[in-house]
């Protein structure tokens, strides 16, 4: 009888707190890791809406501009991971004629009497090639073309874009780094304050003739259930947010990829479960090998 309670005790520890614990630290990595999701869709977005004009002579035949459609379409820096209407559109200079009078209220073919505009292709460069080098390239390649009259894209606006993103990607890198080495820190932390309580039993069932494993096993077992458990409130929790963000922040759901919201969900799971045990695995290890003085 005496055995049959003890094996009912041996790893059971306090559930509340620890629970607790690493269902916050998970939840704050979490949301540092949406973080990064929502900053990597933006930086897509915005290289998406990077255009290329080109603008075509005033002299060309329907047959000629649409000769050289097809050469713009061949090339092998659109990008592609868009919708073909996205990367690449034709713009006849009547709408954009339209476009400046909507625009403006000033309808300059009255006083020049002709539209002076030229039609244009505007056209989606792949994120591979937004570099100053390669797009100067492309940019001298396409003028090259027959018919091309002019081709041009905002110089600027790119070496800005690779500045701010390389700076980002370092800062939340390094963010992230500290954020897991605190997270994991925190966890032990509190895995082994939880299982200080039972260094005693630990000790009797060692004596008794317990072998290693039969006394780690139910730790061990219930530390893979405070982590599946914890790794769940975290992301529930951070399921909630977003879904609150999005109710009340206009277009914030454009940035919301739920493929990598998934994994991530996922990812606090296999995190909350590999520490939670390595954690309890450890500080069982180390209390088996204590001294009973030690202990006290």
């Amino acid at each position: 009888m005496q055995k049959l309670n003890t094996r009912k005790k041996l790893g059971n520890y306090p559930s509340g707190g620890v629970v607790i614990s690493i269902s916050l630290a998970l939840f704050v990595s979490g949301l540092f890791g949406t973080l990064i999701i929502y900053s990597q869709e933006l930086e897509r977005l915005v290289r998406e809406n990077i255009r290329m004009q080109v603008y075509l002579k005033n002299s060309l035949t329907e047959t000629q501009r649409l000769q050289i459609e097809r050469k713009l379409e061949a090339l092998p820096y659109i990008n592609k991971t868009i919708t073909d209407k996205a990367a690449f559109q034709f713009i006849p200079k009547e709408e954009a004629a339209k476009k400046f009078l909507a625009e403006t209220g000033e309808d300059f073919t009255k006083f020049l009497g002709e539209n002076p505009l030229h039609n244009a292709y505007l056209i989606s460069i792949a994120p591979s090639f937004h570099s100053k080098a390669s797009m100067e390239k492309i940019s001298k390649e396409i003028e090259k073309m027959g018919g091309v009259f002019q081709v041009f894209y905002v110089e600027g606006l790119i070496e800005s874009i690779n500045k701010n993103v390389t700076k980002i990607g370092l800062v939340l890198v390094g963010i992230l780094a500290l954020l897991l080495i605190t997270v994991v820190i925190l966890i032990n932390s509190t895995l082994r304050l939880a299982l200080f309580s039972q260094r005693f039993l630990i000790r009797s069932m060692q004596l008794v003739g317990a072998r290693k494993l039969f006394i780690q096993r139910p730790f061990l077992l219930r530390a893979m259930g405070y982590g599946i458990l914890s790794g769940a409130i975290a992301s529930i929790g951070i399921w909630g947010l977003i879904n609150y963000a999005n109710r009340n922040i206009e277009d914030l759901v454009v940035l919301q990829n739920k493929e990598k919201l998934l994994t991530l969900m996922i990812s606090l799971l296999v995190i909350g479960v590999i520490v939670a045990v390595s954690s309890t695995y450890l500080a069982i290890r180390k209390f088996l090998k204590m001294s009973l003085d030690e202990l006290y």
